[in-house]
């Protein structure tokens, strides 16, 4: 499974890069907005800038609604780094623009998708990527996981080249159930990534160990 960052904070990018398990990037406007990044060409130029530090996929989001606009936008998008994938909203425009992408070999990622349906609609569109948001379903008592794990059997069964990549990821746990469900990608802060390393008994481990050597060799 590959682990995306969901962030436009350079630092953080750069902090999970040199830990080696860095495989991408996904952005939004409010994670852009968050960082403080404003104007259209200083978001453009941040964009380079994180595909400067990473080696894989960076999702850069469209704002258009309309049609023509999301066209218009993907293309500038899509013409900034070959790492850059056009993150497109799941709605009626977005799966025209989508398939408009694909014939143009231009890599998409479907956002905002809270069911099997849309997922099986941006995949037929081309979409290289699917993005199911499981922690606002989780938030809604809806099992986000589960539809993680529903989509890749679909996929499967269809032999759709699309990958699932689970997004709205809370914490730890959400990384290792969706790995479990077979998701391709998983995007999330740094923080629950960080969390797989540590527990308390390899804590406990090493720190006997550490203490039986200083006893070896006092």
């Amino acid at each position: 499974m590959k682990f995306f960052l969901d962030t436009a904070n350079l630092d953080q990018i750069r902090e999970a890069q040199e830990l080696g398990i860095l495989d991408g990037v996904t952005t939004n406007p409010s994670l852009m907005a968050r960082e403080g990044i404003s104007g259209r060409n200083n978001i453009l130029q941040h964009y380079i800038d994180i595909c400067d530090i990473v080696i894989g996929d960076v999702s850069a989001e469209v704002i258009a609604t309309d049609l023509e606009g999301m066209i218009r936008e993907g293309k500038e998008l899509s013409g900034l780094h070959p790492q850059i994938v056009v993150k497109i909203p799941m709605t009626r425009e977005g799966i025209m623009a989508i398939k408009h992408f694909s014939r143009l070999e231009i890599r998409t990622n479907c956002t905002l998708i809270f069911s099997i349906g849309q997922a099986l609609l941006a995949a037929k569109a081309g979409a290289t990527y699917v993005s199911p948001f499981i922690g606002r379903l989780d938030d809604i008592s809806v099992d986000g996981v589960e539809l993680i794990r529903s989509i890749v059997q679909l996929y499967r069964t269809y032999r759709f080249d699309t990958q699932v990549l689970a997004a709205s990821v809370r914490h730890s746990m959400h990384i290792i159930q969706c790995a479990e469900a077979g998701a391709h990608v998983v995007t999330c802060p740094l923080k629950p990534i960080l969390g797989l390393i540590d527990h308390p008994l390899t804590t406990a481990g090493l720190e006997k160990f550490l203490a039986d050597h200083r006893k070896l060799n006092s």
